[in-house]
């Protein structure tokens, strides 16, 4: 699902004035998307003429300066960099944008670049700022290396940012915080390190992929309020609790993970009260103590993985009872104990794994001495709640240091 509302953007492209063209995120080529049509992708174009040549004279400059910066192209993509015609250039694409009012509609400007897996190796340049109508960067499975310039903050149309699978280093891009307009940022699997900036979550983005990198340091206190529906902070090091505005987050959040970390402390009070969470994954990391109530409210829930942590308590039957399950992990961890519900997901055809727990009478449990002593011992401990959970609703207030109370 990480690129699903893009399709939407072809329904805003015909009412963006110039300078605001929308970009396609999925796919490349197509032919026409109401009121702006895509050209190029190394289609030999007939050469612009008009009020767009000042533009696509800046784009040649920008793009043969780029170019020069790449040392290796083994599938031969920049051989059709040749010529002011930048439209023609194979991953470069270019729309006519709907002009404003009565003017007449001005010619072709670089929308889109899709360089997808074309394995190119060398570095971004500062001069692709000029690219101020491009509203898609596509570098998925390249070699590109260094940083990501400064000057990107000047690439006011551009929503999709793609730098995922190549050798960008040093810690977070702070620049792709200041690109106004962008929604989708994607810089998994590649070696960024540090700690990232509370900033992230302020701001609108509606993906965020920062899995597979090498950043550290606590996740941010403010982590709940991002509008983002995906989040993944998986497959780095990142320690401490998962903050507790992580309970209190948006209802557009629809898959979040944050496995194969270093997280320690408990599930925050209050995870399901507001959201319509398809995906929760937490699994691998260090997490104690007993599930929160509030778990019980996410009804959405299509994949949930507990797994290889040192949660304990009873399994909770609101937990499996949950009605759009599809697998349910809590393998290699201290519970203690499930009931008739959590049966019942076989049935259901519900993948669940209680593997290496601590179930009396279930066959591949841990063995009896390691399951003596809880880790953490009365930490995380859970007091029912004396009325029934009021889920997306104030109907539980949470205190981040004192846990639910009622209202």
């Amino acid at each position: 699902m990480e690129k699903s509302w893009l399709l939407a953007f072809l329904l805003l492209f015909q009412a963006m004035p110039r300078g605001a063209a929308i970009g396609v995120g999925v796919g490349v080529g197509i032919g026409n998307a109401g009121g702006g049509v895509w050209i190029g992708g190394g289609i030999n174009d007939p050469p612009p003429s008009g009020s767009s040549y000042s533009n696509l004279n800046s784009a040649y400059t920008a793009l043969q300066s780029w170019k020069s910066a790449i040392t290796d192209d083994p599938l031969k993509i920049l051989d059709t960099w040749v010529g002011t015609d930048v439209c023609s250039y194979k991953g470069v694409f270019c729309a006519v944008p709907r002009g404003d009012g009565l003017a007449a509609p001005p010619g072709p400007v670089v929308a889109g670049i899709d360089l997808n897996h074309a394995s190119l190796q060398g570095n971004l340049v500062k001069e692709l700022s000029v690219l101020t109508d491009m509203s898609l960067l596509h570098l998925n499975s390249n070699r590109f290396s260094g940083t990501i310039p400064d000057t990107f903050k000047d690439l006011t149309s551009l929503q999709e940012l793609d730098l995922s699978n190549n050798h960008f280093s040093g810690p977070f891009p702070a620049v792709t915080l200041y690109i106004p307009n962008l929604i989708y940022l994607d810089l998994r699997f590649n070696s960024f390190s540090g700690s990232i900036p509370e900033d992230l979550f302020d701001k609108r983005l509606d993906a965020i992929f920062l899995n597979n990198n090498q950043f550290s340091g606590q996740i941010p206190q403010n982590l709940g309020n991002s509008p983002a529906s995906v989040i993944n902070l998986a497959n780095n090091k990142f320690t401490g609790s998962i903050p507790a505005s992580f309970g209190l987050m948006s209802s557009k959040l629809k898959e979040i993970l944050f496995l194969n970390n270093q997280l320690t402390g408990c599930i925050p009070e209050g995870v399901g009260l507001f959201t319509d969470m398809e995906v929760l994954d937490v699994s691998h990391n260090s997490l104690m103590g007993h599930l929160p109530d509030t778990i019980s409210c996410l009804s959405e829930i299509e994949v949930l993985n507990l797994a290889h942590n040192k949660l304990s308590g009873e399994l909770p039957d609101l937990v499996c009872s949950l009605r759009s399950l599809m697998n349910l992990t809590v393998a290699y961890n201290f519970f203690s104990g499930f009931s008739q519900e959590c049966t019942k997901l076989f049935s259901r055809n519900v993948g669940f794994d209680f593997s290496l727990n601590c179930i009396p009478g279930r066959i591949m449990q841990r063995p009896q001495p390691e399951c003596s002593a809880i880790p953490g011992g009365l930490s995380c401990l859970r007091i029912p709640a004396a009325q029934p959970l009021v889920c997306g609703s104030l109907g539980v207030t949470i205190d981040a240091n004192l846990g639910p109370s009622s209202p």
